[in-house]
């Protein structure tokens, strides 16, 4: 199970990003092709957060379609099948992936520093 080491450097990208404070929410872009079981990768990051300081981080996953573009019909097409690499219009193999490689952290939430309640760090507070 890869997602596990995934995770592991999710943590590490968000972690000198959020310097201290409380991350709330870590977006993350993963393609089809990327071989990632999106649930195995949500269950380790479970495990990852607590490790991480990130206790309550929550990880949303975009999922990207894969898709590609034909060298011999000039289509652009997205394709159903991660194990058939191929075109959806006239099956030729000769396609480049425009889509569908991605996996990368595109955003995270982060709130207080760890260990400040929120309620009374107002201005009145």
């Amino acid at each position: 199970m890869h997602e596990l080491s995934l995770c592991q450097a999710i943590a590490g990208v968000v972690q000198p990003h959020a310097a201290g404070r409380q991350v709330d929410v870590v977006r993350v872009q993963v393609g089809a092709l990327r071989q990632v079981v999106p649930e195995s990768l949500s269950f380790c990051w479970t495990l990852v957060r607590e490790f991480a300081g990130m206790d309550h981080a929550e990880l949303e996953l975009q999922l990207i379609a894969a898709a590609v573009s034909c060298r011999s019909c000039g289509e652009e097409s997205e394709i159903a099948s991660r194990f058939s690499v191929a075109c959806p219009g006239c099956g030729s193999t000769e396609v480049d992936v425009i889509r569908g490689e991605e996996f990368m952290v595109t955003s995270i939430e982060i709130g207080d520093p760890v260990g400040v309640d929120a309620s009374k760090s107002g201005p009145n507070g």
